[in-house]
């Protein structure tokens, strides 16, 4: 009895978690393996001549119950891992590696889709069908179909030891990052930190039967220290804590995994035919090349640098006047930067947190989510959760049809990464005339409620929740035939485009007066505090913009450079970013060792396209200001050829449906100020 293999039999066929152990895991992947490659050899030994149908269609709907199964399994090993999940996944993902290089080199399934491709131009393809064939071809082509018998071998090595290496990264940084905890016990060196974040603390070491107050590089945790904490000492032996913890020599050291995973990479880009790792992710993505992106990356360079420059001495000179410092380093700009913005706009964190109650805030998006696309939250209590901070919500539309599952996940816990990310249990998909409905669910991590107050957000964490959301919406309203293509199933420069568009809201008066509420009063967010947020929006945007154009070109450099020139990691990173540097580097401490974006998650060679996403979105949210934020009739535009259409066609296209034409770089600059 093994409840991933078996038909669910729940609400809304929702994942049965208080019946899945550990010990079915790996069975149940051994067996949907199995499973999906009889489906896949059915496919191959089909007498009939290769249509669209039986060949691109059915390998689409292959692997439904592998796909449930990594599904709830790997989500769980970031938002809810343990020793025991961890030791699994390095002995299944070798078997998916392999299983999915069993797929990618069938020659014989190669040559069905081939075939079909061959004659495209003769059948009467819908977009979306198209996109599936092109789609499906050019992913055997680019994972070695065309390669002989010996480099397919060598491919499939390759394979299996990155999906080894990347998982020895994240094991690394996320043990890294529980091990360490700042523990005080002298009240002195709580000055300048809020009440809510001293009780946090003092509740943290009180888990932990120690006395005082204890802090840690979770962010909830971390962030606040860094922006609050007086004592300059006590942030550099944080920030040395959270810049070195993967790059001690010890056991959790990831520089020989950042050096092996980009010398897999670039060997891999080489036996396709590419000339490197950026090379190749780049031909499937709206940017289209290294050379495209590096241009990009440089045009904002030139336009945010100078503006930075003026910034951070701007800040220096204020940290002069207020303490007598003549330079400043990295562990003084979170400090530093809220002081002054105290100073320019009377306004803080502290001020606006009461004014932002988690449940609050999620209401406010819930809210937002209706006015615009007609979607109701409902919280439900009859499915499992994977954890007891789980929150669920069952999604209808105006007329009360189920449209989908939400989960949403808030706090941080042992076992749980760092970070927000939106992710699904169960895709959309439609199949014998049925429209399987998605199952969501969002992971954040914000502070926990205190013994004496409830959660209560930052105006960074509203945003970032807005942001997860707008992913989630792309998820919720996904309703496309194929489940290769639906709902996040788009281009990597594409896809934070829902995300980032949300985030417009939080500054909107009219849409925070729909949430802002005083926690203890009720009282509505004033007026006058709502207008500091506008005006303080761009405060130290050169700064922030040159913190991701410098993340962007270091993740370019590792991937567009040959691995051989590469012999430290530090010194190879701090040529990467040299040109966006403002603060010395501090010795001991390496950004790209605990860069998990891009070696142990879906952005290498891709994280531009945060900056990218921001030129779609700056674009887009212009439309809904210069007609109205809750216009009915741009949100229907939006939820039916962006949110809804998922990967089904070229984003390019989708957008200039949507917004009747290209996107204006112009946008971005204009928004952040540094563009009249």
């Amino acid at each position: 009895m093994n409840p991933l293999l078996e038909d669910f039999n729940t609400p809304y066929n929702s994942s049965p978690f208080s019946k899945i152990k550990n010990e079915h895991y790996k069975p149940a992947f051994i067996k949907a393996i199995e499973i999906a490659k009889n489906e896949i050899d059915a496919v191959v030994n089909n007498t009939e001549e290769a249509t669209f149908k039986n060949t691109l269609e059915a390998l689409d709907f292959s692997g439904e119950l592998l796909g449930r199964v990594s599904s709830i399994f790997f989500n769980l090993n970031h938002a809810e891992t343990s020793e025991e999940i961890q030791k699994i996944a390095k002995e299944v993902s070798p078997l998916l590696s392999e299983f999915g290089n069993d797929i990618g080199l069938n020659q014989e399934l190669f040559q069905r889709i081939k075939s079909v491709h061959e004659i495209k131009s003769e059948l009467d393809l819908s977009p979306e069908q198209n996109t599936l064939l092109e789609k499906n071809y050019k992913s055997f082509v680019r994972n070695g179909a065309n390669l002989n018998d010996t480099d397919k071998e060598t491919l499939r090595a390759i394979d299996k030891e990155l999906a080894q290496t990347s998982l020895s990264f994240g094991e690394n940084l996320l043990a890294a990052t529980n091990q360490y905890e700042l523990h005080l016990t002298n009240a002195d060196d709580l000055e300048g930190l809020p009440d809510g974040v001293i009780e946090a603390a003092a509740m943290t070491a009180k888990e932990k039967s120690k006395d005082g107050w204890i802090f840690n590089l979770d962010y909830p945790s971390y962030i606040p220290f860094m922006t609050y904490a007086k004592s300059s000492e006590l942030r550099k032996e944080i920030s040395f804590a959270s810049g070195s913890k993967t790059n001690k020599g010890d056991d959790f050291d990831n520089q020989k995994n950042v050096l092996r995973i980009v010398e897999l990479r670039h060997q891999r880009a080489n036996l396709l035919g590419y000339d490197n790792h950026a090379a190749f992710v780049l031909e499937e993505q709206m940017a289209t090349s290294s050379q495209k992106v590096t241009g990009f990356l440089t045009n904002l360079l030139e336009k945010s640098k100078p503006a930075a420059l003026k910034e951070h001495e701007e800040l220096t000179n204020f940290a002069n006047k207020l303490d007598g410092l003549n330079s400043l380093q990295s562990y003084d700009a979170g400090y530093y930067t809220e002081k002054l913005k105290q100073e320019l706009f009377d306004l803080d964190d502290e001020k606006l947190k009461p004014y932002f109650k988690l449940e609050n805030v999620i209401q406010g998006a819930f809210t937002v989510a209706n006015k615009l696309y007609d979607l109701n939250f409902e919280e439900i209590f009859d499915i499992d959760k994977y954890h007891e901070d789980v929150i669920t919500y069952k999604v209808t539309d105006d007329q009360g049809n189920y449209v989908a599952l939400f989960y949403a996940d808030f706090h941080p816990r042992p076992g749980k990464q760092n970070g927000a990310w939106m992710t699904s249990f169960n895709n959309q998909y439609i199949k014998d005339g049925v429209n399987n409905r998605p199952h969501i669910v969002n992971v954040c991590n914000f502070t926990k409620p205190t013994e004496t107050k409830p959660s209560l957000l930052t105006f960074g964490e509203v945003t970032t929740l807005f942001h997860e959301f707008g992913h989630a919406l792309h998820g919720i309203l996904a309703n496309t035939t194929y489940p290769g293509l639906s709902g996040t199933s788009v281009f990597r420069d594409f896809v934070e485009l829902p995300s980032q568009m949300l985030e417009n809201w939080c500054y909107e008066k009219e849409a925070l007066e729909l949430f802002a509420f005083h926690y203890e009063t009720g009282e509505v967010i004033p007026l006058e505090l709502i207008q500091k947020i506008k005006d303080s929006a761009n405060f130290m945007e050169a700064t922030r913009m040159l913190r991701q154009i410098s993340f962007g070109m270091t993740d370019m450099a590792w991937h567009s450079t040959n691995p051989n020139d590469i012999n430290n990691v530090i010194d190879f990173e701090q040529k990467a970013m040299a040109e966006t540097k403002i603060y010395p580097h501090i010795e001991g401490t390496c950004f790209s060792t605990g860069f998990s974006h891009i070696f142990d998650g879906g952005y290498s060679s891709g994280y531009y396209s945060y900056k990218w996403a921001e030129v779609l979105d700056a674009d887009a949210f212009e439309y809904f200001s210069n007609n109205g934020i809750f216009n009915k009739e741009i949100a229907r535009k939006f939820k039916e050829f962006i949110l809804s259409k998922g990967g089904s066609e070229h984003p390019m296209e989708l957008y200039k449906k949507f917004r009747g034409q290209e996107p204006d770089n112009d946008a971005l600059l204009k928004r952040a100020g540094l563009l009249q």
